[in-house]
């Protein structure tokens, strides 16, 4: 039988937690705590090592992608936990005092200088910079708290393999998020969740941790906002097992947000479709865009040769 963490609904592979509070309670448990009354809910611990060896602990990466945050990147360090062993800022090209202030705040920190554009090509760096066992990704706006860190960490060591958080699961919520993204997200989640077999309650959200041993399987490749999506794609079809946490979305502590409501969402339901491949569906969306590229290609390839007959003598 397999045993699940107490709280976590579990559909299809994937584990959403009750409430926060559950989860608070949880990180109390030892190997000597009663076990709950309903036994498949039973704490997953892990099994004692065997005698005359000793169980090393696992390392812990935080990558915080920035761009002009200097006015909230100092909170951000400020807050997180001694669990995280690591903590590397990733610097998109900023033009303010970002990384000064970061240095200032966490002396100890390390600064990946990106080499591309975007998120995805930032979090790529950071990642492939990263040397703990676990990954742990968040945004350097403030409106994600590192003191949910160690809910994450419950998860990913007791079984799960990708764990992300989620606004609209039992004890989250937004401070942020308007109608028009809240409505946009509910639809893209409910789309991944039909064609993908998988039961999401939040999509379009970057608080994200994963073991390092599966970053071949994460994947990248998309560079704006909707990476988050990409990623959580990717871990479905690799049949990782994911766990939905609750987190809070507080508003940003200062500044405009880069993400742009039509525009982003255009490209994270492109993302969507993108690897859509099984069934009669996902066979309609890949010829649909086979037709649409060749199309492209084609008149690409007539304007060139137009332009070649224009210039001979």
């Amino acid at each position: 039988m397999t045993i699940q963490p107490p709280g976590a609904a579990v559909s299809n592979g994937v584990a959403v937690p009750a409430s926060r509070q559950e989860i608070l309670d949880l990180s109390t448990l030892g190997t000597d705590a009663p076990s709950p009354a309903a036994p498949e809910v039973v704490p997953a611990v892990p099994s004692p090592a065997p005698p005359g060896t000793t169980r090393t602990p696992l390392t812990v990466s935080l990558v915080i992608p920035t761009r002009n945050e200097a006015a909230n990147i100092a909170w951000v360090l400020e807050q997180v936990p001694s669990c995280v062993d690591e903590i590397l800022v990733v610097d998109g090209h900023s033009s303010d005092a970002t990384l000064v202030t970061a240095r200032s705040a966490r002396p100890d920190i390390r600064v990946v200088m990106q080499s591309g554009l975007g998120k995805g090509d930032a979090l790529a760096a950071g990642f492939t910079a990263s040397t703990g066992d676990i990954v742990l990704m968040m945004d350097a706006d403030g409106s994600m708290s590192p003191l949910e860190i160690p809910h994450f960490l419950y998860f990913l060591t007791h079984g799960y393999d990708f764990v992300k958080g989620s606004r609209f699961v039992a004890g989250g919520g937004s401070l942020d998020i308007t109608t028009l993204r809240r409505n946009g997200n509910r639809a893209l989640m409910r789309l991944v969740s039909s064609i993908y077999g998988a039961s999401l309650t939040d999509l379009c959200y970057g608080y994200i941790g994963f073991h390092r041993r599966y970053l071949e399987y994460v994947d990248l490749s998309t560079p704006g906002f909707e990476v988050e999506t990409r990623m959580v794609i990717s871990a479905i079809q690799a049949g990782l097992r994911m766990a939905e946490v609750p987190s809070l979305e507080l508003p940003r502590r200062s500044g405009t947000s880069n993400l742009r409501t039509f525009r982003d969402g255009t490209r994270v339901l492109r993302t969507v479709l993108r690897t859509h491949e099984s069934g009669l569906s996902g066979h309609a969306v890949q010829q649909v865009r086979r037709l649409v590229h060749h199309k492209a290609r084609g008149a690409v390839t007539a304007v060139g040769l137009d332009r070649t007959l224009g210039a001979a003598p």
